[in-house]
């Protein structure tokens, strides 16, 4: 079970972040996680919204450089330690996290991590086993 995620290539300049989420909002669609990953010259947006295929859409007239990764979303209760647990599930079934980020969602008691890891369907599978609650597009979609 996967989540969609939009990743976008950033220009490194003043402006470009105002620009690509202006482009979502005219489009209507809302943002309801993001991480940038960057460097001097250049970065990679990623954003979770809960319009895929419209967002993409909008982007792409204005230019912009985006692609959709399916990365793995979890429940987490907002205590002490919660993360921790999901990430040693992973390191003890050698699952490796390419990268992670996070958002509390409305109702504050817990939080949805996206992780984009080496295989979806095995951290899904050792996930659901152990109890975690992966998150659904659906879930995304109607927060």
């Amino acid at each position: 079970m996967t989540i969609k995620q939009l990743s976008i290539f950033v220009e490194n300049k003043a402006g470009t972040v105002a620009q690509i989420t202006q482009s979502i909002a005219d489009a209507g669609v809302s943002i309801r996680a993001l991480s940038v990953a960057d460097t001097q010259e250049f970065g990679i947006l990623r954003l979770i919204v809960n319009d895929v295929e419209k967002a993409k859409e909008a982007l792409s007239k204005n230019d912009c450089v985006v692609s959709i990764t399916k990365v793995i979303g979890v429940e987490i209760p907002d205590v002490a330690g919660g993360l921790s647990e999901v990430l040693q599930l992973m390191s003890q079934n050698n699952i490796n996290v390419e990268y992670l980020y996070a958002f509390i969602t409305i109702s504050g008691k817990h939080a949805y991590v996206v992780l984009r890891v080496e295989d979806n369907e095995k951290a899904a599978k050792i996930l659901t086993e152990n109890g975690v609650k992966l998150v659904t597009q659906e879930n995304i979609d109607n927060l």
